[in-house]
């Protein structure tokens, strides 16, 4: 992924108005986000725990999603569960079901899209190895190449993407 200038990331936001773009908070780790490994930028909100927000390169520019985090509930490291945007298995707690309003008028009357995704969001450097889910001695093998696990990845993304703002991609 290219490198994104906050400008760029505030006005990508396609569900949430730009007062609440112009008042969330960039990753603490902004300045040092390793872009070259990342397909798209995700973050928890540091001012606002129970915001997350997703940013996708786009060839007409990027996208942004802005998602709700439910509040901590309790969890078990004896269950697991599956990101559906990079299929890493974690122990319950690493993965949660964010909320993303639909954008225009439909998420403004409320409509919600949601989908069960990496707690921290990191889900490029799972599928590359760079980083391991806790409380998992190791990453399922797959027959997928990277390659071929990163496509899937964009895919799954892509679909959620199309769900929050009613457009088809292509």
């Amino acid at each position: 992924m290219e490198p994104l200038s906050e400008k760029q990331i505030r006005a990508s936001f396609v569900n949430c108005t730009k007062g609440e773009a112009a008042r969330m908070r960039l990753p603490l780790d902004f300045a040092d986000a390793p872009w070259a490994d990342l397909d798209f930028l995700g973050w928890v909100d540091p001012g606002a725990p129970l915001r997350a927000h997703l940013v996708l390169p786009r060839a007409e520019g990027p996208v942004g999603i802005s998602l709700r985090v439910p509040s901590v509930g309790r969890t078990s490291a004896v269950k697991s569960s599956l990101c559906q945007i990079c299929l890493t298995g974690h122990a319950s707690s690493g993965v949660t079901l964010l909320a993303a309003p639909l954008a225009g008028a439909r998420g403004r009357e409320g409509n919600t899209v949601g989908m069960y995704i990496c707690a921290d969001l990191a889900c490029s450097l799972y599928v590359r190895g760079k980083r391991q889910p806790k409380l998992r001695a190791d990453r399922q093998e797959e027959s997928l190449t990277v390659d071929e696990r990163l496509a899937r990845m964009e895919g799954n993304l892509n679909g959620f993407v199309s769900r929050v703002t009613g457009v088809p991609v292509v």
